[in-house]
C-alpha cells in the first residue's frame, strides 16, 4: 500500500468519517422524528439506542475495516470474506456496494437541490414568498406536476449532473487531496454555519419580533424536556433505534471501506466513539436547536407538529425555513443560504462516503486507476439516477429509499454483526477492536455487542416487516386473528398497499374542491396504476443490480485464484 492510499492525518480522518455520518437526516429527520415523538419522550430511548447499538456498530465496523484493510481489502466483499469461514460472505458483503450506488443514486439528486436553494437564497430568490411560492419553485427545479409521470426539468438536470460531475472530481482526487480535504473544509463549516442559525433563532424575542409566536426555547423545552409517561410507546422506542441507525450510516460499508485505510495498531475504540460523538453534536445539539425552536417561533407547537407529521423534516427545511427566514429583514439571504450551505455540505461528504467504496473495489480488483475508477462510478450512478430525475418522487425516488436507504441497511448491520461477533468470534473480535486502543471500552460492550446489539436489529426488521395497521402501539388492542399490515411495513410495500392509500385520499381530496377545479378522476387513477408498474419495474432494476455487483465479486475472486495459481 502506498503512501497516497493512507490518511493525510487522524483529523482528517476523524472529519471524513464525521462527514459520512452527517447527512441531511441530522437536520431534517432527527428533528421530525423527535417532533413526531413526543419531543422529550423521544430522547431518551434515543440515548438508550445509542449505546446499546449505535456505539457498538461503529465499533464492529470501524474494528472490521481496519482488519480487512490489513489483508489489502477496501471494500466489504473482501473484508467480509477475510473475516468468515464460507467463500458466501464476500456476496454477503457485495450488499455493501448494492447499498452505496442505489442510495446515492437518489441522495446526489437531493444535494443537487440543496445546491440550488443555497444559491437563490443568496441573490434574495425566497424574498416575499409563502410556502405554496416556494413549493411551486421546488415543483419548478424538479418538475413534479401533480398526477403526472414524467418529471423534467432543464436547470434541476443541469444542477444535478453539475453535482454529479463534483463529486466524481473529488473522488478522483484520492483520500488526502480529495474526500479528507474537502471534509476538512466543509465540515467546520457546517458546524460554523450551524452555530450561527442556532444562536439567532434563539435571540427571537416576543416583544422585539411581532410575528413571533412563541418564544424558541419552548421548542428547545419540548424537544429536551422528558416526558416518561410516553415510555410504555413502542413506536418511540422504534423510531428512536431507527434514528440512531440512521444518522450514524451503519450498514452502508462506507465505514469499512474507510477503516480499511487505517495501519494495523491505529486506534479505531477512541477514533470510533469520536466520529459517533461528532455526529451527535451536530444533530441533536446543532439540528435540535434549529428547526424545531425556530419553527416554533413563528408557527407554535402546533403548527410544527402539523408539517413533522411524516417524520422526515423535509417540507419543513425546503418549504417553510425560507418564508420564516424572510422574517428576519436584511439577514434573510445570507440566512437562507447558511441554511441550505449547511444542508448542501452535510450531503456531499456522505454522498463521497458512497462512491468510495465502488472505487476502491474496482481499483483492487480490476486494476483501474482512481481517475478510472471515478468514472465508471459516476457512469453507474446515472444508469439509476436519470429513472431517479426524470419521474415522479412517488416512483423510482421512494423505492430507493425504502429498501436501499432504510431496510437493507438494517439487514446488512445485522449480517455483519452476526460475522464479527459469531463467526469471526467475539473474543478476536474484542481483541482486534482493543488493538493499539487509547480508550478504555467497558467489558460490558464485549456482551452487548454479541447479544444486545443482534437482538434489536432483529426486532426492528420484525419492526419493518410486520407493522400492524394503526402502528405497534395498538398491538395490544389488536386482534392477533386478522392481523392487516400497515402501508408502511415491508409486506405492505410489497403489496402497494402505501399506493392504494394514497389513491383513495387523492380522490376524495379531489371530490372536495370546487367542481372547476378537480381533476378527472381517471387521471388519478391512470397515475397511480402507472406509479404501480413502474415500481414493479424499480424493483426488478434493484435486484438486477445486486445481480451485477455479485458477478462482477464472482469473477474478482476467480481472477485473484488464477493469480495466486500462476496459471
Amino acid at each position: 500500500m502506498t503512501q497516497a492510499e493512507r490518511w493525510a492525518t487522524r483529523l482528517g480522518l476523524v472529519l471524513a468519517m464525521a462527514g459520512n455520518a452527517v447527512g441531511l437526516g441530522n437536520f431534517l429527520r432527527f428533528p421530525a422524528q423527535a417532533a413526531k415523538n413526543g419531543g422529550g419522550a423521544f430522547m431518551i430511548p434515543y440515548v438508550v439506542a445509542l449505546i446499546l447499538m449505535g456505539l457498538p456498530l461503529m465499533w464492529v465496523e470501524w474494528t472490521m475495516g481496519r482488519y480487512g484493510g490489513h489483508f489489502g481489502h477496501h471494500s466489504c466483499p473482501g473484508i467480509f470474506q477475510s473475516m468468515g469461514r464460507s467463500r458466501f460472505w464476500k456476496y454477503f458483503g457485495a450488499l455493501s456496494l448494492w447499498s452505496c450506488l442505489v442510495i446515492a443514486a437518489y441522495y446526489l439528486y437531493v444535494e443537487s437541490w440543496c445546491m440550488v436553494y443555497c444559491l437563490n437564497s443568496l441573490v434574495y430568490g425566497f424574498q416575499g414568498m409563502n410556502v405554496d411560492q416556494v413549493r411551486g419553485f421546488y415543483d419548478w427545479l424538479t418538475g413534479q406536476r401533480d398526477y403526472e409521470l414524467l418529471a423534467i426539468s432543464g436547470w434541476g438536470m443541469f444542477f444535478f449532473a453539475l453535482c454529479v460531475v463534483v463529486n466524481i472530481y473529488i473522488l478522483s482526487r484520492g483520500l488526502a487531496k480529495g474526500i479528507e480535504l474537502t471534509s476538512k473544509i466543509g465540515m467546520p463549516l457546517l458546524i460554523l454555519f450551524g452555530a450561527v442559525l442556532a444562536v439567532r433563532g434563539l435571540m427571537i424575542n416576543q416583544e422585539l419580533d411581532p410575528e413571533a409566536k412563541a418564544s424558541p426555547f419552548t421548542g428547545l423545552n419540548y424537544v429536551w424536556e422528558p416526558k416518561w409517561n410516553q415510555l410504555g410507546d413502542a413506536s418511540v422506542w422504534l423510531a428512536a433505534a431507527g434514528q440512531i441507525f440512521f444518522t450514524l450510516s451503519l450498514g452502508m460499508g462506507s465505514i469499512h471501506c474507510y477503516a480499511s485505510y487505517l495501519r494495523e495498531k491505529d486506534d479505531v475504540a477512541l477514533a470510533g466513539a469520536t466520529t459517533a460523538f461528532t455526529n451527535e453534536f451536530c444533530e441533536v445539539i446543532l439540528g435540535g436547536t434549529i428547526l424545531i425552536p425556530i419553527a416554533t417561533a413563528y408557527l407554535g407547537l402546533a403548527g410544527v407538529q402539523e408539517y413533522t407529521q411524516g417524520g422526515s423534516g423535509f417540507g419543513l427545511g425546503f418549504f417553510v425555513f425560507p418564508t420564516l427566514f424572510n422574517k428576519w429583514g436584511a439577514f434573510a439571504p445570507l440566512a437562507g443560504f447558511l441554511w441550505f450551505g449547511l444542508l448542501f455540505f452535510a450531503a456531499i461528504t456522505s454522498s463521497l462516503a458512497m462512491g468510495q467504496p465502488i472505487m476502491a473495489f474496482l481499483q483492487q480488483e480490476y486494476g483501474y486507476t482512481r481517475s478510472r475508477s471515478a468514472l465508471a462510478f459516476g457512469g453507474l450512478v446515472l444508469v439509476l439516477a436519470v429513472p431517479v430525475a426524470v419521474l415522479h418522487q412517488n416512483s423510482f425516488f421512494d423505492e430507493f429509499d425504502y429498501w436501499a436507504g432504510t431496510v437493507m441497511l438494517v439487514v446488512f448491520a445485522l449480517l455483519e454483526t452476526i460475522l464479527f461477533a459469531w463467526v469471526f468470534g467475539m473474543e478476536r473480535g474484542w481483541n482486534e477492536l482493543n488493538k493499539g486502543a487509547e480508550l478504555w471500552i467497558p467489558k460490558v460492550f464485549y456482551y452487548i455487542i454479541k447479544y444486545v446489539t443482534p437482538l434489536i436489529l432483529i426486532l426492528i426488521l420484525i419492526a419493518y416487516v410486520a407493522e400492524p395497521q394503526g402502528g405497534w402501539h395498538s398491538v395490544r388492542a389488536h386482534n392477533w386473528t386478522s392481523w392487516e399490515f400497515s402501508s408502511g411495513s415491508m409486506i405492505g410495500k410489497i403489496l402497494h398497499k402505501d399506493l392504494d392509500e394514497r389513491l383513495h385520499k387523492a380522490l376524495d381530496e379531489n371530490q372536495q374542491k370546487d367542481e372547476d377545479k378537480r381533476v378527472d378522476p381517471e387521471k388519478i387513477r391512470s397515475f397511480y396504476a402507472e406509479l404501480r408498474w413502474w415500481r414493479n419495474v424499480d424493483r426488478i432494476t434493484m435486484v438486477a443490480t445486486f445481480v451485477f455487483f455479485a458477478v462482477l465479486v464472482y469473477y474478482a475472486w476467480r481472477r485473484r485464484e488464477i493469480r495466486e495459481a500462476g496459471i
